[in-house]
């Protein structure tokens, strides 16, 4: 069983129906006690990182999301998941679970790239570049695109932690892989084949590199 953390964010409902492409069995809950039992865990979200973790501590589910690290349990960050996992975020100067080292930063507000000036948020489909190979984007064709939609995107401190990047003016870090946690900056479950492609490689994995 797959569970989806609900932690009053928007885009969870994608995700539900991506899983339900998959003929996976999922549930969406806030509800600690069902999500000991799932074997995988899925933290996406569209929002705000302030109340985003509001929620989340009045839930207990920071504590929660910490102590499920710890266990081994395969989790899945998607975009704000992916934010909230750092130490903090430039967004709403925030406090964050601190699963992963880092700061969550914000993309310049003008900058000009080969004569463009690109536009924030970065929106719209790109490419990443893997730093090593990991089960979950595992059958992939290097060329894929994936869909993104975000102003803040997510700096590890210990760059081992940097499992891809992509290119929007700066590179940034887009995809993070420790132990048995990996998250993404971009939206596979909007990201057609390839996205379902790493939804489906999370769902058969077993949490380790």
């Amino acid at each position: 069983m797959i569970a989806i953390i609900d932690y009053n964010a928007g885009n969870i409902t994608s995700v539900a129906r991506a899983l339900a492409a998959l003929g996976r069995d999922f549930i969406i809950t806030d509800d600690t006690k069902l999500l000991d039992s799932a074997t995988h865990v899925i933290f996406p979200g569209v929002g705000a990182a302030g109340e985003a973790m509001d929620y989340l501590r009045k839930k207990e589910l920071d504590a929660w999301l910490k102590s499920c690290y710890h266990t081994g349990k395969p989790i899945m960050g998607i975009c704000l998941g992916t934010q909230i996992i750092l130490n903090a975020s430039e967004e709403n100067d925030t406090q964050c679970i601190g699963l992963v080292s880092g700061l969550t930063k914000r993309f310049p507000e003008q900058w000009d790239a080969e004569g463009a000036r690109l536009k924030i948020p970065h929106m719209g489909w790109n490419g990443i570049s893997l730093r090593r190979e990991h089960p979950v984007f595992a059958g992939l064709n290097t060329a894929s695109e994936y869909y993104f939609v975000h102003s803040y995107y997510p700096a590890p401190s210990d760059k081992s932690a940097v499992l891809a990047t992509t290119d929007y003016g700066i590179t940034f870090c887009s995809a993070i892989a420790m132990k048995n946690l990996v998250a993404v900056q971009f939206h596979p479950e909007k990201s057609g084949r390839p996205g379902l492609q790493i939804l489906k490689n999370f769902c058969d994995w077993r949490g380790n590199e």
